[in-house]
């Protein structure tokens, strides 16, 4: 589904932030990353979804090196393939909870029909669905970023740190959901988190340091 080839990332000379990193995510492969603030997780998402270009290495979708394609095809698999839970929310201030999470779908050429609502209602918003955002709390924004980025069921589902902004209780309601989704859909998915209890919902454990990405170790996942 994913693979990385000698990824680099620099942001000055003196700070390089993702160093010659290797990774391939198998189909259906659900995996948390974790490790010390500043290491460069938030960077890696940021690449793979391609909202940043790396200095060096390349990134393959389903065999598809996303350098070697155009701004149209690029924005093509994003849409079709992809969805994005970032810290930023980049909900639209215009649209109703409803119409935002219809984006996906309508920018994929499909009829939003009743699935919005549903995914609302999935997230603890029945009945908000012509509300706008700005009557929202920063959770309830969060909530709605996460239905609209499992709406059209993407097949590769990248999120940094989810639950952030999320009571506990929430929190775990939101993770089952999470989890559901893209083991009934075939997804593959990447969780970026500093949180235990979200790391504990994939797969895999894995930590990312300046010697790349790791399985974490024994006493890491015993944590968990």
């Amino acid at each position: 589904m994913l693979q990385l080839k000698d990824l680099t990332k620099s942001y000055s000379p003196t700070r390089q932030v993702i160093s010659n990193l290797n990774y391939t995510l198998a189909p259906g492969e659900y995996v948390a990353i974790m490790g010390e603030s500043g290491v460069g997780k938030s960077t890696l998402l940021n690449l793979i979804a391609g909202l940043d270009h790396p200095d060096s290495g390349e990134i393959l979708i389903d065999g598809r090196s996303m350098a070697a394609l155009d701004d149209e095809a690029a924005t093509k698999l994003r849409r079709e393939k992809f969805g994005f839970i970032f810290q930023a929310f980049h909900l639209l201030p215009h649209l109703t909870l409803e119409q935002n999470v219809a984006l996906p779908l309508l920018l994929k050429g499909e009829a939003a029909g009743r699935r919005p609502a549903q995914m609302l209602a999935a997230v603890g918003l029945s009945g908000r669905e012509n509300d706008f955002p700005r009557q929202l709390s920063g959770g309830e924004m969060q909530r709605v970023a996460i239905a609209r980025a499992l709406v059209h069921k993407p097949a590769l589902i990248l999120a940094d740190e989810p639950t952030g902004n999320l009571d506990p209780d929430t929190a775990q309601g939101i993770l089952e959901l999470l989890r559901n989704e893209i083991k009934a859909n075939g997804a593959s998915a990447i969780i970026v988190t500093h949180s235990h209890a979200a790391a504990a919902t994939a797969d895999r454990l894995l930590n990312l340091s300046k010697q790349g990405l790791h399985e974490a170790t024994r006493a890491a996942r015993a944590t968990i």
